[in-house]
């Protein structure tokens, strides 16, 4: 993996790139489904990856009709995400290894994603990870939400930097969208979707995981 340009800072996003909870959101929202009797097909739950919920709200409610009750159907899954979450999340393979050699970098960093700050603060600061991280852009902080490139042009600003000598990272393909047309060197590291030739047309590479990365900006480094 080369970047062809120099790292000045790296935006990351937050479910399913610093912590496993994509796939909660899949699992809940077939259970939460199932409960109510409703037939939600895989490739629903897939479109509506990396987007804020106030565009997935749109498409539950294209997909099931005009008439679905969307605010229930969002509040039950929360609920039932926010359980299985209060056992603790997992971190995604990588994370901490990367933070840690960006401090020694001296690389800034911030988050960018589509979850509300809320929900930002109370997955990451009981697990040490807000502290580490020198901005955050969250979904209240843009008013045009991924795949638009606001998000990460927010969060390069927030660093003081352009957008052009920052490394996104990214698991999904609105997230890949976003920071590709934002400019930034674009790193996909799959989660629940795998690249597709859209998407792998938009980034520098494809990593296996965060080690990967982390390896790249360590080669980089030294040269």
């Amino acid at each position: 993996m080369e970047f062809p340009r120099p790292v000045a800072g790296v935006v990351f996003d937050m479910d399913g790139l610093l912590i496993d909870t994509e796939v909660i959101w899949r699992d809940v929202q077939l259970a939460e489904a199932e409960a109510q009797g409703l037939d939600l097909p895989m490739t629903v739950i897939q479109s509506m990856i990396g987007l804020p919920w106030q565009v997935n709200r749109r498409q539950l409610r294209d997909h099931f009709g005009p008439d679905f009750d969307v605010e229930a159907y969002v509040q039950a899954t929360v609920r039932r995400h926010d359980a299985v979450c209060e056992a603790g999340v997992a971190l995604k393979t990588g994370v901490i290894e990367l933070l840690d050699l960006l401090d020694e970098l001296g690389l800034p960093r911030a988050i960018a994603t589509s979850s509300d700050r809320e929900v930002v603060d109370f997955r990451l600061a009981p697990i040490g990870l807000l502290t580490r991280f020198h901005a955050v852009v969250a979904n209240e902080d843009c008013t045009r939400g991924k795949p638009h490139p606001e998000p990460y042009l927010n969060a390069a600003r927030a660093m003081g930097l352009d957008p052009a000598h920052c490394l996104a990272l990214e698991d999904s393909h609105n997230g890949v969208r976003s920071a590709a047309a934002a400019g930034m060197m674009t790193v996909m590291v799959p989660d629940l979707l795998p690249p597709t030739d859209e998407i792998g047309s938009l980034c520098v590479a494809v990593a296996e995981t965060l080690h990967h990365v982390r390896d790249a900006l360590l080669a980089t480094s030294s040269r």
